[in-house]
C-alpha cells in the first residue's frame, strides 16, 4: 500500500450562502474522490446561514443527487496529518452541474481565454477574533492599526504565517485592522479559480489555528452593532496580448480603452451584482458611507469610498494596475463573487461601454444634484432591494446561468424573508459565527 503523508482529506465545497461545506475521506479514498466523487444531495445548494433552514426552489430538492469530485491538482497539506482539496458539483453523469460555484467561475475563466484575456485576482480577508462563544475579546490596548493587536496574538499571527506556509498560501500582508481584534489577510494574486481556491483554504487555516488558542474567527459581514464591518475586497487585472488593460494607455490614471469599457461595466453592473458580492441580511449594516465599503456606484484612483477603486501602476505596485471591488464582504460566495465581477468586465468590453467621469472626492461630500449628474447612486442597504436587481438582471442571467443566480436567490430570500425584520443587534448576535470555520 502507498504511504501517504497525510491520512485524511477534508474536501470542501462553497453554497450560494456562502458557507463552506465539507466532506473528509481517508487519504487511501482520494483516487476514487477525484474520479468517482462523492455523493450530495441538492440541498447542499439550499442550506442558510441559521444552521437549520433550507431554502428549496425548482431545483434544490430532496429528489435527486450530485456528486462532488475533488481536484487532485489543487490538493495541498496541512500538516498535523491533514491534507485539503477543494471540489465541484457534478451529475450523476459527472457533467458540471449548472449551480456549481466553482464550477460557474470555471466557465467564466474559459470564456476570458476564449476571448484572448487573462484575469489574476488578489483576495484580501479581514475577520475579527472571538471568544469560542462569539463574545468580544478584551481590547484595552487595541488602536486601529496598532502594534499592540501584533502583540496580544504574536502566537497566533507565527502560527496563522507558518501553516499558511506550509500549505502554498501567498501571503502578502497580515495587519490589524480598524475594529478591536480585527485583523487582514491579504492573499498573492492567482488565476481565479485558483485564488477563488487559496482564499477558501486560508479560512480553513485561521479556523484551525484559532482553536489552538481558544478562540474563533468571526468572518461576518458585520459581528457587533455599531462596529465597522469586514471586507472581503478583491483585486483584479486583465491582460490580452498586448499587455495589462489597465496601464500604459492615455486615459485617466494611465487605463487603456479597453480598460476603460471594464471599468464602465463594473459601474454599470454593479447594483445587479450586489446581491452576489455583498448579499446577505447582515451585509446593509456594512453598507454605508464613511465605512470605507464602497457605498456608492462610482469609481475613483486610490478612492476607498468608491465601490470601484482604481490603482495605477507604479513603484509602489509590483503587481501592476488593477481594480478594486470594495464592497465585497466575507459573506459572499468568492467564487460567484469572481465570476460575477468578471463577467461584467466582459459585459463592459462587449458593449464598448463609455468609461463615466471619475469621482475625485468623497462622493458623500458632494450635493445630491453632483451625484445625479454623474450618475453616483448610494447602494441600497436593504436585502429586498438588492435581491430584486440580481432577479432581474439579463446579463447576469446570461454569464452565470439561471440555476446559479437562482440558488442564491433562494437562499438569501429565505434570509430575508425570517430574519430581514430584526434589529441590527438581534441580527449581528444571530449571525456573528454564521460563516465561521
Amino acid at each position: 500500500m502507498a504511504a501517504f503523508a497525510y491520512d485524511f482529506v477534508i474536501g470542501t465545497v462553497v453554497n450560494p450562502a456562502g458557507l463552506i461545506l465539507a466532506k473528509t475521506i481517508p487519504a487511501s479514498r482520494l483516487t476514487a474522490f477525484s474520479e468517482a466523487g462523492f455523493g450530495a444531495s441538492p440541498s447542499w445548494h439550499g442550506f442558510a446561514i441559521d444552521q437549520v433552514g433550507i431554502a428549496f426552489n425548482d431545483d434544490i430538492g430532496v429528489v435527486g443527487d450530485y456528486r462532488i469530485l475533488a481536484d487532485h491538482d489543487a490538493l495541498r497539506t496541512l500538516g498535523d496529518g491533514v491534507a485539503w482539496v477543494p471540489g465541484s458539483f457534478y451529475d450523476q453523469q459527472t457533467r458540471p452541474a449548472l449551480s456549481c460555484s466553482r464550477g460557474t467561475l470555471r466557465r467564466i475563466e474559459d470564456r476570458l481565454a476564449d476571448t484572448g484575456l487573462t484575469a489574476r485576482i488578489g483576495h484580501e480577508i479581514e475577520f475579527f477574533l472571538v471568544g469560542p462563544d462569539g463574545a468580544q475579546l478584551p481590547s484595552a490596548l487595541w488602536a486601529q492599526y496598532g502594534l499592540a493587536g501584533v502583540l496580544e496574538h504574536e502566537t497566533f499571527i507565527r502560527d496563522v504565517t507558518a501553516s499558511a506556509g506550509l500549505a502554498g498560501i501567498g501571503i502578502e500582508q497580515f495587519h490589524p485592522e480598524y475594529g478591536p481584534n480585527q485583523f487582514e489577510l491579504s492573499l498573492a494574486p492567482q488565476s481565479p479559480v485558483a485564488a477563488a481556491d487559496q482564499l477558501v483554504l486560508t479560512k480553513l487555516v485561521l479556523g484551525r489555528t484559532a482553536r489552538k488558542y481558544g478562540l474563533r474567527v468571526s468572518f461576518s459581514p458585520v459581528p457587533f452593532a455599531g462596529t465597522v464591518g469586514s471586507g472581503a475586497h478583491q483585486h483584479f487585472s486583465l491582460s490580452d496580448d498586448s499587455g495589462s488593460l489597465f496601464e500604459g494607455g492615455d486615459g485617466p490614471s494611465g487605463m487603456t480603452r479597453r480598460g476603460g469599457h471594464v471599468v464602465a461595466g463594473l459601474v454599470d453592473g454593479l447594483p445587479e451584482a450586489q446581491a452576489i458580492l455583498c448579499g446577505s441580511v447582515v451585509s446593509g449594516l456594512r453598507m454605508k458611507p464613511g465605512h470605507w465599503a464602497g457605498a456608492y456606484t462610482c469609481w475613483g484612483t486610490e478612492n476607498r469610498e468608491a465601490a470601484i477603486r482604481f490603482l495605477p501602476a507604479g513603484p509602489g505596485k509590483p503587481h501592476g494596475a488593477n481594480v478594486e471591488i470594495k464592497v465585497i464582504d466575507p459573506s459572499a460566495n468568492p467564487y460567484f463573487a469572481s465570476a460575477a465581477i468578471l463577467a461584467l468586465a466582459l459585459d463592459g468590453l462587449d458593449r464598448e461601454s463609455a468609461l463615466p467621469p471619475e469621482t475625485t472626492v468623497d462622493p458623500a461630500t458632494l450635493t445630491a444634484e453632483e451625484r445625479a449628474a454623474a450618475g453616483t447612486a448610494l447602494l441600497p442597504s436593504d436585502q429586498g432591494s438588492a435581491l430584486a436587481a440580481l432577479d432581474g438582471s439579463t446579463r447576469l442571467r446570461a454569464a452565470l446561468g439561471d440555476q446559479a443566480v437562482d440558488a442564491i436567490l433562494a437562499v438569501r430570500r429565505y434570509e430575508n424573508d425570517n430574519f430581514g425584520d430584526l434589529a441590527p443587534e438581534a441580527l449581528t448576535d444571530r449571525f456573528r459565527m454564521a460563516w465561521s470555520v
